[in-house]
């Protein structure tokens, strides 16, 4: 993850926001920029980027997933095992070509390289298309991990034991 790869992530993760058209205040969305990488950062997290550099245009991040999620963590005190994905996001001129798909199964392959054992994520049910990228690569809906105000969330989950390598 260069400095090239933050910056890029960090105006993509903007870029999301404003598309999304709701404030993410509740996630903590402004600490998490200024922090950047933050939870994103090796060894247990991950910020992928699409797209030469100064020209990146798609992301996608994963972070561990510990009590702050209720998931809690192990009694050795180690974290619980499972990531969360965050922040797939792929710019309006680049979506039909699969960028979505392809930056899900790379930060999945590097999440079991990493050892995680479950992967979760949260949408909305009218992004229609990352959920049938979700699905295609094995997520299924699950129950709610932690509380996300917005109406209409969709919580999903992707056992790595089991998914396709």
């Amino acid at each position: 993850m260069t400095h090239d790869d933050i910056a890029a992530a960090r105006r993509l993760f903007v870029e999301y926001a404003k598309w999304l058209k709701i404030d993410l205040c509740f996630q903590g969305f402004d600490a998490e920029l200024a922090g950047l990488p933050g939870a994103y950062a090796p060894p247990r997290g991950r910020l992928l980027v699409a797209g030469p550099t100064g020209a990146a245009f798609g992301c996608i991040a994963l972070r561990p997933l510990g009590a702050e999620a209720g998931c809690g963590t192990t009694a050795s005190g180690s974290d619980s095992g499972i990531g969360e994905i965050k922040r797939l996001y792929v710019q309006p001129s680049h979506r039909g070509e699969r960028w979505g798909h392809r930056l899900a199964s790379a930060l999945i392959a590097q999440a079991k390289v990493i050892g995680y054992r479950e992967l979760k994520l949260d949408t909305l049910a009218w992004m229609k298309a990352a959920r049938a990228t979700y699905a295609d690569l094995g997520f299924r809906p699950c129950a709610a991990y932690y509380h996300n105000p917005l109406p209409d969330v969709v919580y999903m989950s992707l056992d790595l034991s089991t998914a396709a390598p």
